[in-house]
């Protein structure tokens, strides 16, 4: 027989969040949170995840959503479970990720008098949240219609504006009485209306007499989901000669006529290049911008006119912006390009980047040729022994950067935590994204970053075919390459040298464990690695920590 918590806010909670289409919960464990754990976990509407750790859980959450485009859940005890979310809040404020953390608390009679597992809950998320519901846990009738409306307004906002949203609900004892089914109100969704409002033809005319006027136009595009009909409008734009249009790893369009590994286009560059490919208009979309050096480039030699496209948010990445049109990127091309308004121009810009990077990929396959084994070596071994179809999931710093160097299959989707680029929670999020996606999923991760987030392994949802590479430098070997750590006395603090390996992590958490350690080992494990199998698996590939450095700087001085 199901059983659903007598508490009338937590029966409240439960009822908002199965109208409001929210089907994954994730929760930790805790006794505060008990009326929503026994709700949560009874109703036949909900898909209900256990997951110890809260950080762990809120990354977890954090890779459905991502893949679903649709809220996910996490629920957590009170104190400071609630704290480890801080994490992933972050990266889906910065991501546009919707988000929903549910926190059970104390009454405000027993917060700050000394009782354990109480922190001051209200707002703790103040500085990268949406919307901050604290609800009350009361009988009274006009209080508890307060409480209602507050839980329709986040979840309204966490639906309308993609992002992380907190309900704060505070629980006295009596925790685990319970009943049979769900009593009192039944809660009504409010009307939302997500379809988007079309910009206005007479304004957009004056952006497109500019674009039509302009000889050499950039469009820039960031971390994206992918999407048939953007890449389909690009197809079209890219037709222009006067438009070069630069991507990254995690933009998941692709094209021959895109620049799709800028640092390696760009950091050979003499001060007359950039001046003389630097665009009259920067158009932009997408997420966050990994290259460093398309940064430095166009906030030193700015355009004319920076125009971007986000329904949300508009940063001034590159000190400069013009113009924000606040559609979705599709709806902005549907009107720019099919109600004729754009005409080609004649121009000689795009195809002056097209023939550097021409030039750099031959040089680059030179360069591999000859290159000795090192953290460059394998990822070229990684990229050409790769399964087709692969979902791709990335760690930050060293590893979305090398990824961003090679050409890849255009049947990947890349995804990566590029909100707040930290390499906490990469694991998890892996995790969960792979436990939503259909495709055989694969984690390339760098050693920090794994040990880091080790607690991710802990998990019981974790489907045979998940694979992980680690590729373990013995630190973090990204500051070899920055030039700033190496001129101090404190490199090892920086870098953080270790002599860890994963396969004791992965006898306790029942991973297929395998490992090499130079370029014949490389390839021959590979071979083996996508194959079906009872475990996941992880490949731990072990590189020379001490010449990583010198290898990568080499290759650029090569281009």
């Amino acid at each position: 027989m199901q059983q659903y918590p007598k508490n009338k806010l937590a029966q409240a909670i439960i009822q908002h969040c199965i109208t409001y289409n929210i089907k994954n919960v994730i929760i930790s464990p805790g006794s505060r949170n008990a009326p929503l754990t026994i709700g949560f976990s009874n109703h036949p509407n909900i898909n209900a995840i256990s997951i110890v750790d809260e950080r762990s859980a809120a990354f977890f959450a954090l890779g459905i959503a991502q893949q679903t485009q649709n809220p996910v859940a996490v629920v957590c005890t009170s104190g400071s479970a609630l704290l480890n979310y801080y994490p992933a809040v972050a990266e889906a404020f910065y991501s546009n990720i919707p988000l929903v953390i549910i926190s059970a608390d104390r009454p405000k009679y027993l917060i700050d008098i000394g009782d354990g597992q109480t922190v001051r809950q209200e707002n703790v998320f103040q500085n990268h949240i949406l919307f901050s519901a604290n609800l009350i846990d009361t009988d009274d009738a006009e209080k508890n219609l307060v409480n209602n409306k507050l839980i329709d307004k986040a979840l309204q906002t966490v639906i309308c504006k993609n992002g992380p949203i907190h309900i704060n609900v505070p629980f006295d004892e009596p925790l685990y009485e319970t009943v049979n089914e769900l009593e009192g109100f039944n809660a009504k969704k409010e009307n939302i209306l997500l379809e988007e409002v079309p910009l206005d033809i007479d304004e957009l005319q004056k952006f497109v007499n500019i674009w039509n006027d302009s000889s050499k136009k950039m469009i820039l595009i960031g971390t994206n989901y992918p999407d048939e009909l953007l890449q389909l409008q690009l197809n079209k734009i890219i037709k222009d000669e006067s438009v070069i249009v630069l991507i990254e790893t995690t933009s998941n369009v692709c094209h021959d006529k895109f620049i799709n590994s800028i640092d390696k286009v760009i950091i050979p560059f003499k001060e007359e290049n950039f001046e003389q490919l630097k665009p009259d208009i920067l158009l932009t979309l997408g997420g966050m911008i990994v290259s460093k050096k398309v940064k430095q480039f166009l906030r030193k030699h700015q355009p004319k006119h920076h125009w971007h496209i986000d329904k949300y948010s508009s940063p001034d990445t590159f000190h400069c912006l013009n113009h924000h049109f606040k559609v979705s990127s599709q709806l902005f091309f549907s009107q720019f390009l099919m109600l004729n308004l754009v005409v080609e121009n004649s121009s000689q810009y795009q195809q002056k980047w097209l023939q550097i990077k021409a030039e750099r990929e031959i040089n680059h396959h030179k360069y591999l040729s000859k290159v000795e084994y090192s953290d460059l070596q394998v990822f070229d071994s990684i990229f050409k022994q790769m399964q087709n179809n692969i979902h791709l999931q990335l760690a930050n710093s060293s590893i979305i950067r090398y990824t961003q160097l090679f050409n890849l299959n255009k049947n990947f989707h890349v995804f990566c935590n590029r909100g707040t680029s930290g390499i906490e929670g990469s694991t998890s999020t892996a995790l969960g994204a792979a436990y939503i996606e259909r495709r055989q999923t694969l984690l390339i991760t760098g050693d920090i970053s794994f040990f880091y987030d080790s607690n991710a392994l802990w998990n019981n949802y974790i489907k045979n075919d998940f694979r992980i590479i680690l590729i373990n430098n013995s630190g973090g070997g990204i500051f070899r390459f920055i030039p700033g750590p190496k001129s101090t006395n404190a490199l090892n603090y920086f870098e953080t040298p270790h002599n860890l390996d994963a396969s004791n992590l992965c006898n306790m958490f029942g991973f297929e464990y395998a490992f090499a350690k130079n370029n014949d080992e490389v390839k021959n494990q590979l071979k083996l690695f996508y194959n079906k199998s009872n475990k996941p698996k992880l490949l731990e590939i072990f590189t020379p920590n001490t010449i990583n450095d010198k290898v990568l700087k080499a290759f650029f001085d090569f281009l």
